[in-house]
């Protein structure tokens, strides 16, 4: 191996300069053979090219060089001004003489010392020289395309006579215009630059580059008049140096004293000329400066080198920059504290609208946001926003945009630029299509619009408000709106809505750390019963997924991180004791017990919470339970709520009906519901839409549908319903209106089919589409029980009626893709505005679930004209908008209420995973998107009368740890409201057969509406009424002889007075099913429920009384984490797993 080793020749020296000169002396007795090639450059004229013009490095010495000699040639000049004090001098032998008139010798003849000349004909002949060979070289057959260049021109009038003057000594004294080298400077420089930025690979600035030739032109100019003037007065007023610079300045200023002036009329006819040329030159550079100023100010220029390494800086890129999309990110993203040194470098192609200009022109945002026009797929302007030493990059996808895939396609292409352009940098993209997903997996966070949309919609048929409580979550606040309204739920939703989620590590802990050892539920109970903070998952040190409840069964270790909802978060937060007389008075209240719930007192104020704490102590698992109060006995009720365990054993944990009596028989089902169930399976989805969709356990059928069989509205031969209401079915319709399939509805199917949903409350899910359903689609959901399709729109009342919305639960409305962009950006929602508001009104008692493309279009959602009661709420919302408020849409009755949702408002969850990386984790869990072997999921409760005995929110919490290990998270309420009556709420039901009652009734009906405030409200039935009474005494006129056939006239036109616009409505409907020969049976009335409002609590302290209907949230442990292993255990214990109504348990 070493003589091998030995024989191996060693590598040859680099080609060098020096090799070529000098030789190698190791590699003569080399028998091998060194090959140069050339490329057009094995003349001497080329090899001299290549060293003066086309190498980037040799050329920029050259011109360097050039540019020092023009500038000692000049400085010489000076040298020689200064040593050449007299008036002047003669020919050569001559003495001086003076002349009344112009004496041309001293402008002809000057005085030059020998060491002096000695230098200038040096520099002379070098400048000399390398013209020459610089236009040899450049020369391409036109010669006086060479000799007629003003450059070549200066270059020979200022070194040629120097060139003589060595041949003929007599005129080493004769003036020469030296000071013109100036312009040969200039020259030079401008060359110099472009050349040092090829040199260097970067580009220069077009501003840069204009303002270094305005100000080398000016120079310029002021230099050519000082050296001019001061020589032409030799023969005049004989100015000094100093004082001709002084008359430049002056005269050039504008500002024109007089005390120094010229004497003689060439040097007057120099500065005319002079000022001729500045006023031709210098405002064509200025324009040009000009023009470069306001194309840098809308490109935004650059963000410094020097900056971005000494400050922090986030680079947002979007394709087109919208102030709404602006202001949501510069609210969220400056809502947290330790943001708020960061700078924001927003990087679009596009110019920068007059609305954003102005916001960013506004002193808060003028000095943290910078704007960069420019393209992420350029290596320049990635430069340009340092997106090397970004903190983060946030890419954002255009949803205006009419083809979203094109959209998505852009989104890629930018975040693989950014990518390869700055590897490390954390990346946060927000995609529009599912589809498209797996293209940017490399990022560190990705939010996919249309999988979290369609999920969002789909919970919110069977948890109401998923949506706004997602929202609410996902939104930075303080919970300071609605503090001062009088209302009560204001004050509370407002109070609630400051929820959200945080994180601390156990051993640090204050709220968690003494529950080291205890069970997840013992810890979520007793945080929040003393703390008021409430604990919804886990996650273990040596392990990245994070579960939300993991039940009864996890025990919390000290490196745990725990997340948890609350006011704000535990460092922020002070903590003091109540006073022993409050123990005191909690002792004696009317339930005895260590578990009373204290009255939490919570004080937001500049980012701290004082939390009032009791000494509640732990007790143990032995000691005594929740007594009920004495009337609370009877009927044989519950005797009292059990403890929570600090350690749960097998027997604690029942993952039967939640809450209930698990004494009473489980009722026998029909032979109906058995064969019903021994078609389900539960198991994976064997076909997915696209890649990269998460695995879900879900209720499938054995066999997969036929796809004719999925068609709704037409039979086949393997069935002939032709209508919703011929199938049967014995829960109701869940409609999702669209334009057309797209593989983000598949996610709507998903958390309706899930395994832990009871196969007795799944709902029949109808997917109307304006476009037919394409095979792919088909192929993903003919495995889903109850899934069908039918082509029709929103716009057809026969197509709604035929697709069942009559006896539907709930209708979704999704945003339709065509109308998201219009000329007007806010038109984009006009479309669908007014179909579900034509819904709304033929449909009262439809549950209507709305996507806009816009939030601020929600204000016309079920809208109102003359509602007061609206108006209030608007003027609300400008308050809390002025106040600063990020959510001063909360209090929107549709909003809060869940009906409307807009996917902008999740653009905060993208924004947000920037400070607490986990936020988007903790949402696709909660929305069943993700799911992860041993967390939860959410679901939702209804209190009903016989659960009032358990009276507050925080025995509620102790019954659910003690029993099923569920965590409630907040509570949707709805109550009554006495609204403002509208004019199509109006109806006249009096009594027109009776005289006697007219009085009556029409005194009732004026007392029942006494809070109109309108008088279109108040008089459009008395109108009524009057030309009732008027008809009625018609008709007590009408002679016996008239015919049966007109008294049957007259009785149906007053039937037609006596109904209300609603009933109108009511009856079009029913006569429309008729003529279509669908059954009216079972087709409920139009029920008013627009004298109701709901809103959600997130998080209400304990003492929150519970109320009725009331639907808790909660986060319920995975069934399949405590399933034995035997099969038929399992099956017992995952079938046992049920609710009641839309997965909703009674207590």
């Amino acid at each position: 191996m070493v003589d091998l080793e030995s024989e191996v020749p060693p590598l040859p020296p680099r080609y060098r300069f020096r090799d070529l000169l000098l030789g190698d002396q190791g590699w003569q007795n080399d028998d091998r053979v060194q090959v140069e090639f050339y490329v057009n450059e094995n003349t001497f004229k080329e090899r001299l090219k290549l060293f003066f013009i086309k190498n980037q490095r040799s050329s920029l010495r050259i011109r360097l060089f050039n540019f020092s000699l023009k500038l000692l040639s000049c400085l010489l000049y000076i040298f020689r001004v200064l040593d050449d004090p007299t008036k002047g001098n003669a020919c050569w032998g001559c003495s001086n003489q003076n002349y009344t008139r112009i004496d041309w010798s001293p402008v002809i003849w000057v005085r030059r010392s020998l060491p002096l000349w000695g230098l200038q004909v040096t520099v002379a002949l070098i400048s000399l020289f390398e013209t020459m060979l610089l236009s040899y070289l450049s020369y391409k057959g036109n010669i006086w395309e060479q000799i007629l260049r003003i450059p070549f021109i200066l270059e020979i009038i200022n070194t040629v006579p120097f060139f003589i003057t060595i041949f003929w000594p007599p005129l080493r004294n004769l003036f020469i215009p030296v000071f013109l080298n100036c312009w040969l400077a200039k020259h030079a420089l401008e060359n110099m630059i472009n050349d040092l930025h090829r040199a260097i690979q970067r580009t220069q600035s077009a501003m840069f580059n204009q303002l270094l030739i305005l100000i080398s032109t000016l120079l310029c100019l002021i230099f050519t008049c000082i050296c001019g003037i001061q020589h032409l007065e030799r023969a005049g007023n004989n100015l000094s140096l100093f004082d001709s610079l002084y008359f430049c300045i002056v005269t050039f200023s504008t500002v024109g004293f007089g005390d120094v002036t010229p004497k003689i009329w060439p040097s007057k006819l120099l500065v005319v000329i002079m000022i001729c040329v500045a006023l031709v030159v210098l405002p064509i550079q200025f324009e040009q400066l000009a023009y470069l100023w306001m194309e840098r100010q809308k490109s935004g220029g650059n963000y410094s080198r020097h900056r971005a390494q000494t400050e922090k800086h986030v680079v947002l890129c979007v394709s087109s920059l919208k102030i709404d999309l602006l202001m949501d990110f510069l609210n969220e993203f400056y809502a947290h504290p330790r943001l708020q040194d960061y700078y924001v470098v927003i990087l679009c192609p596009t110019e920068m609208d007059a609305q954003v200009r102005r916001v960013l022109q506004i002193p808060m945002w003028s000095q943290r946001v910078i704007y960069l026009q420019g393209s992420a797929l350029k290596d320049q302007d990635l430069l340009r926003a340092k997106m090397d030493n970004a903190e983060a990059c946030f890419i954002l996808s255009s949803r205006c945009e009419v083809d979203r895939t094109a959209a998505d396609h852009q989104t890629i292409l930018r975040a693989w630029a950014v990518k390869d352009f700055a590897p490390n940098r954390p990346l946060y993209v927000q995609i529009l299509k599912p589809e498209n997903k797996f293209h940017v997996k490399f990022a560190d966070h990705v939010v996919c619009e249309e999988e979290f949309k369609y999920a969002m919609l789909a919970l919110n048929c069977i948890c109401p408000a998923t949506s706004t409580l997602i929202t609410l979550l996902v939104h930075t606040s303080r919970g300071q709106e609605g503090q001062q309204s009088p209302e009560q739920w204001q004050e509370m939703y407002g109070r609630c809505s400051g929820n959200e989620v945080y994180h601390i590590v156990m051993e640090e802990s204050i709220f968690f750390a003494e529950y080291e050892g205890k069970s997840f539920t013992y810890a979520s109970f007793h945080a929040h019963k003393k703390y008021g903070v409430c604990l919804i998952g886990a996650r273990r040190e040596d392990n990245k997924n994070i579960l939300l409840n993991p039940g009864p069964r996890y025990i919390m270790n000290s490196t745990d991180t725990c997340f948890y909802i609350n006011i704000i978060k535990e460092e922020n937060s002070t903590f003091k004791k109540q006073e022993e007389e409050e123990r005191t008075r909690a002792s004696n209240s009317f339930y005895q017990g260590p578990s009373r719930l204290p009255v939490h007192s919570i004080i937001a104020s500049m980012g701290t919470v004082a939390i009032d704490l009791h000494d509640t102590g732990c007790r143990s698992s032995s000691g005594p339970n929740l007594t009920l109060p004495a009337d609370g006995c009877k009927g044989g009720r519950r005797p009292s709520i059990a403890p929570v365990l600090e350690v749960a054993d097998a027997s604690s944990v029942q993952t039967c009906d939640l809450l209930s009596d698990q004494s009473e028989d489980e009722a026998t089902p029909s032979d109906d519901e058995e064969s019903t169930r021994e078609e389900y399976i539960k198991g994976y989805p064997p076909n997915s839409p696209y890649i990269g969709s998460s695995p879900t356990f879900c209720h499938l059928l054995r066999e997969k549908v036929a796809f004719c069989c999925l068609r709704l509205d037409k039979g086949c031969r393997h069935n002939c319903h032709e209508d919703a209401k011929s199938y049967g079915f014995k829960n109701k319709l869940i409609i999702v209106s669209a334009e057309a399939v797209g593989n983000g509805l598949y996610n709507f199917i998903v958390p309706l089919r899930a395994y832990y949903r009871p196969k007795r409350e799944l709902n029949p899910i109808v997917v109307l589409l304006d476009i037919p359903p394409d095979l792919h689609f088909l192929e993903a959901i003919c495995w889903f029980p109850m899934v069908y399709y039918m082509v029709g729109s929103i716009d057809n009342l026969d197509d709604l009626l035929r697709c069942g919305v009559s006896f539907a639960a709930n209708m979704v409305v999704v945003d339709k893709e065509s109308t998201m962009s219009a000329e007007e950006d806010y038109m984009a929602d006009a479309k669908t505005i007014v179909n579900v508001q034509t819904l709304f009104r033929l449909f009262s008692s439809l549950s209507i679930i709305t996507e806009l493309t816009h939030p601020a279009n929600m204000r016309f959602m079920q809208f109102r004209a003359k509602d007061c009661y609206s108006l209030t709420l608007s003027k609300l919302e400008k308050k809390e908008r002025e106040k600063g408020s990020n959510l001063a849409f909360m209090f929107r009755l549709p909003f809060a209420a869940g009906r409307v949702f807009s996917i902008s408002m999740l653009d905060t969850l993208l924004y947000q995973s920037f400070v607490k990386d986990y936020m988007i984790s903790i949402t696709r869990l909660l929305l069943g998107l993700d799911t992860t072997p041993g967390s939860g999921f959410l679901c939702a409760m209804k209190i009903t009368e016989d659960d009032l005995w358990i009276r507050t929110y925080g025995r509620l919490y102790q019954k659910l740890c003690s029993s099923t290990g569920d965590i409630p998270i907040g509570v949707y309420r709805t109550e009554s409201h006495k609204l403002a009556t509208s004019e199509s709420q109006i109806s006249v039901n009096v009594d027109y057969c009776e005289d006697t009652k007219e009085t009556k009734d029409t005194f009732g009906y004026r007392n029942n509406h006494r809070n109109s405030t309108s008088s279109d409200q108040s008089d459009r039935p008395l109108l009524r009424k009057k030309s009732m009474q008027w008809a009625r005494r018609l008709s007590r006129k009408v002679p016996k002889h008239f015919s049966k056939t007109e008294e049957k006239i007259s009785k149906q036109r007053m039937s037609l007075c006596k109904r209300s616009e609603r009933q109108e409505l009511a009856e079009l409907v029913k006569n429309r099913m008729k003529n279509l020969g669908l059954s009216t049976a079972g087709c409920e009335g139009m029920n008013d429920h627009q004298n109701m409002l709901s809103y959600i609590l997130i998080n209400p302290s304990p003492d929150t009384r519970l109320e009725l209907s009331d639907i808790v949230y909660l986060i319920r442990p995975d069934p399949l984490a405590y399933v034995p292993k035997d099969p038929d255990s399992r099956k017992s214990s995952v079938g046992n797993n049920t609710g009641v109504g839309q997965d909703e348990t009674q207590l």
